[in-house]
C-alpha cells in the first residue's frame, strides 16, 4: 500500500512540474502547438470561404441601370449556384448568366420566356403563348421598348431574358444570340446586401 502511494505521489509531482515547467523548451513547444491550432482553423476557414463562393453562391455588382427599380446601379448581389440543381428556372426569377454574345461577362436578367414557349410584344405589352403576362415588379406596365423582331420562339433547355428597365435594356430583344441556355445560368438572384444609389449596407430581398 505504502509503496502504491509513493508511486503516486511521484506521478502527481511529475504531473504538477510539467503544467507549470516554464523551460524555453517548453514554452517553445507550446507556442509552436499554438501556431499550428491557429494555422488549422485559418486553413479551415480559407477552405470553407472558397468552397462557399465557387460552389454554393455567388457575389456580383450590378453596372448597369437595366434592371431598375428593383435593382439599381452599383448595387451588390448574392446569388445562389444550386438554386437549379435540382429544378429550372421559372418566370419571374432573376438570375445571373453568362451574356450569350460574349461570355467572359456577366448579366442579371429577370426570366421571361422558358423552353418552348413564344414570346411577343403588343402595344407595349408583353405576351407569352399569346396571354398577355402579369409583371408586377415593374413600375410601369407599358414600357416595353418595339423590338427588332416581333416574336421569338424559345428553343428547348434555353430561356428569354428581359430587363425591367425595359427602355433601357440591353436584353434578348437586342442580343445576336437571344437565348440563354440553362447551363449558362449561374445563380438565382437571393438579396441585395449593398445599395448602390445610398452607398449604404442594406439587406433587402429581390424578387
Amino acid at each position: 500500500m505504502d509503496e502504491n502511494k509513493k508511486t503516486d505521489d511521484i506521478k502527481d509531482t511529475v504531473d504538477r512540474y510539467e503544467k507549470y515547467d516554464n523551460s524555453p523548451k517548453k514554452m517553445k513547444k507550446k507556442v509552436k502547438k499554438e501556431i499550428f491550432s491557429y494555422l488549422r482553423i485559418i486553413i479551415i476557414a480559407v477552405g470553407a470561404a472558397v468552397v462557399l463562393v465557387t460552389c454554393i453562391i455567388i457575389n456580383a455588382k450590378v453596372p448597369s441601370g437595366s434592371m431598375k427599380d428593383t435593382i439599381n446601379e452599383g448595387d451588390r448581389l448574392i446569388g445562389l449556384r444550386v438554386a437549379y440543381l435540382f429544378s429550372s428556372p421559372k418566370r419571374g426569377d432573376v438570375v445571373i448568366f453568362k451574356y450569350p454574345d460574349d461570355e467572359s461577362k456577366k448579366f442579371v436578367k429577370r426570366v421571361i420566356g422558358l423552353p418552348g414557349e413564344t414570346v411577343s410584344f403588343t402595344d407595349g405589352d408583353v405576351y407569352v403563348n399569346g396571354e398577355k403576362i402579369d409583371e408586377p415588379y415593374l413600375k410601369e406596365q407599358h414600357v416595353t421598348v418595339s423590338p427588332n423582331a416581333t416574336s421569338y420562339t424559345v428553343p428547348e433547355d434555353c430561356y428569354f431574358m428581359l430587363g425591367d428597365n425595359r427602355e433601357n435594356s440591353k436584353d434578348s430583344r437586342y442580343w445576336a444570340e437571344p437565348y440563354v441556355q440553362k447551363k449558362k445560368i449561374l445563380a438565382k438572384v437571393l438579396f441585395r446586401y449593398f445599395n448602390g444609389e445610398t452607398g449604404s449596407i442594406g439587406f433587402s430581398g429581390v424578387k
